[in-house]
């Protein structure tokens, strides 16, 4: 049925007949574990530099990106399946769990590496504990957390069979600080973590939307041996403290992805055969902006058909998009959207997705 919606839709804008009736999918959600810090968040602060790139130091980020690329640390809050549903065993395969699956719109395949060298967060088994997710963009759902067995050893990836049967911490709706489109925008609560544990674990958790089919998934390795949320393993080595309130004032680190202060990201949001609808949401990050422009290229030849909420151009094989007037401005830390119809296969990422402003 929903399969029919898109088609209908597709013919109906293309023919020109119709045009109204097909509007603009809400922005998608975005986020991640932020503490304990999931191994794209903590790979991403592992590899940041003065210049903006993204060159990873700790030994299992760095085969994570040889692996995945760094497109998987710019969107280090994107381990997602639009068709999750909040489904999980039998859903993500195992061995797939901190990736997601493959089905995703970016590669994250790398982070299923079976390693002991992940950046690592201390813990004590038993405590209480803040826990925090990103909450790059808001919205309603169930978060759960799982914590692996005493039998799982991180010589092997994971499987469902290495997590407890039930979430030691389940929250709707947690508690917001902070705005979106930041690093340090979050959802907090506070739980006991598992009593009973000790050395090394992984803690999973699942973030299911419940006002769309869309559902996150990520890995945090942890080390139960006393601590109270320090990590090590990123960046110079040293110690890092754990987490604490933003400032006032907002964060200062640069934007994760995208250049001259603003980001862009991608997301497959319908299919049907020979064809496919996208959204890409451009974010605002610490500035505002006076106008934007989104570049990309698609991987296997596809093209576009149909643009709103933006002004397209094509060059070779470069697909180019510019804000319309009505949405060129966008406040510190904000973001815009827009969406477009495209013939052939549904890609799950785009390839030299790039946001500058004018």
């Amino acid at each position: 049925m929903r399969k029919a919606k898109w088609m209908a839709a597709a013919v109906l804008l293309l023919t020109g007949v119709g045009v109204a009736v097909l509007q603009a999918r809400p922005a998608e959600a975005h986020g991640a574990m932020m503490a304990p810090g999931s191994r794209t968040y903590l790979c991403w602060k592992d590899g940041l530099t003065a210049n903006g790139a993204i060159q990873p130091k700790n030994p299992a980020c760095a085969a994570a990106v040889a692996q995945s690329g760094t497109t998987s640390l710019y969107n280090w809050f994107a381990v997602l399946r639009s068709d999750g549903g909040g489904r999980t065993s039998g859903f993500i395969p195992d061995g797939q769990l901190c990736s997601g699956g493959t089905g995703g719109p970016y590669d994250f395949t790398g982070f299923n590496l079976p390693r002991s060298d992940w950046p690592l967060t201390h813990l004590t088994s038993g405590a209480s504990m803040r826990f925090d997710y990103n909450n790059w963009a808001k919205h309603p759902g169930t978060f759960s957390l799982y914590v692996t067995k005493d039998s799982w050893s991180p010589t092997r990836a994971l499987t469902w069979s290495d997590l407890e049967s039930t979430p030691f911490s389940q929250v709707v709706n947690p508690t917001s600080v902070g705005g979106p489109g930041t690093e340090d925008g979050r959802y907090s609560w506070t739980a006991n973590l598992p009593s009973g544990k000790t050395g090394r674990h992984l803690i999973y958790s699942v973030w299911s939307r419940s006002d769309s089919q869309e559902t996150f998934y990520g890995c945090s390795d942890v080390v139960f041996d006393g601590g109270n949320g320090q990590v090590t393993g990123v960046g110079d080595g040293t110690t890092q403290p754990p987490p604490s309130d933003p400032p006032p004032s907002g964060p200062t680190s640069p934007p994760p992805s995208g250049s001259g202060g603003c980001s862009a990201m991608y997301s497959t949001t319908g299919g049907w055969g020979g064809g496919f609808q996208g959204e890409i949401m451009v974010h605002a990050a610490g500035t505002p902006v006076n106008g934007w422009t989104v570049s990309w290229t698609f991987p296997g030849g596809q093209t576009v058909n149909q643009v709103w909420n933006g002004r397209y151009t094509a060059g070779g094989s470069l697909s180019t998009v510019r804000n319309e007037t009505y949405n060129g401005a966008i406040a510190a830390n904000g973001h815009t959207t827009f969406g477009f119809l495209g013939s052939g296969t549904a890609p799950t990422s785009l390839s030299n997705l790039t946001c500058t402003t004018s």
